[in-house]
């Protein structure tokens, strides 16, 4: 059985977990004020990309209420139908992200909320990456994880089995970099999920900026 065999599918464990998800994280104000310092930099009616939208809930639901041109794409099924139900007002893909065609800076903005985590680093470097080409210049890319020095752990999460692989702050901020994008400001909390199997993690959140690029002199 090869390694690819062995690793969890990563829509099961939120097939599984459901609305139950969106309960969990209901609580975490840090995500709401990441979403705030974005819509504090919007023009009205951009376009956004959610990748691992979830339930839909908060940040489709906020970016679509708030007038913008939300797509959402994620893996799980029953996320997907969650949000579609919960967010009529933006639109969501039941996908895995690599197989969405994305135009190069096609996006005034995209959200990474928590959606890498099981994803080994070279795939996560790689999408990073290629999310950095999809961002119009001076478009914002938000990002949150758990900033951790694991690769390829198995662990539990909320009840469900899951591989996680994540960076180091300072890692994940190098990736970013080289990307393309610029960290305009950050913010590192510790969360604890509304959960009974749940224990306090750490949270990283990002904000990030592809630069308008400026003219040579002549």
């Amino acid at each position: 059985m090869t390694d690819d065999q062995q690793r969890p599918h990563p829509g099961a464990a939120f097939d599984a977990l459901g609305a139950e998800y969106e309960k969990a994280f209901a609580g975490s104000r840090t995500h709401r004020r990441s979403l705030e310092w974005l819509l504090g930099r919007l023009a009205p009616g951009s376009r956004v990309l959610d990748v691992g939208s979830g339930t839909g809930r908060p940040t489709a639901e906020t970016l679509a209420t708030a007038g913008h041109d939300v797509l959402g794409v994620d893996i799980s099924p029953v996320m997907v139908e969650l949000a579609a139900r919960q967010v009529p007002a933006a639109t969501f893909r039941c996908a895995d992200i690599d197989d969405v065609p994305l135009e190069d800076a096609s996006f005034d903005a995209v959200c990474v909320y928590f959606s890498l985590l099981q994803l080994d680093r070279r795939e996560q470097t790689e999408l990073v990456g290629r999310l950095a080409r999809v961002l119009k210049p001076g478009g914002y890319l938000v990002l949150a994880t758990v900033p951790l020095d694991v690769e390829g752990v198995d662990a539990v999460f909320m009840g469900q089995p899951v591989r996680v692989t994540s960076f180091t702050a300072q890692a994940l901020a190098t990736v970013v970099e080289e990307a393309g994008l610029e960290v305009v400001a950050e913010e590192a909390t510790l969360f604890t999920p509304a959960h009974p199997d749940a224990r306090p993690e750490p949270h990283l959140f990002l904000h990030c900026r592809r630069p308008v690029a400026t003219a040579p002199d002549a």
